[in-house]
């Protein structure tokens, strides 16, 4: 897998500078930051379902067996 340096980052700033131009540079840096941060956070609501269902799960196994045992 390839990574992405210093340098690489930079010519795709320059670059996202000339075509955007300076003053919607800024403007388009502040919008992908927000989109980010949107991710993030339904990718961590995400996690949060699944371990849930997945502590559900252990509880409700854990219920059944001991149900087993008492009968």
């Amino acid at each position: 897998m390839p990574t992405i340096g210093w340098f690489e980052i930079l010519i795709v700033v320059g670059i996202a500078i000339v075509v955007l131009g300076p003053k919607d540079f800024p403007v388009m840096l502040k919008k992908a930051g927000s989109w980010i941060g949107t991710a993030k956070k339904y990718m961590h609501d995400i996690q949060n379902e699944v371990s849930n269902i997945d502590i559900d799960d252990e509880k409700t196994n854990e219920i059944k067996k001991d149900t087993k045992k008492d009968e």
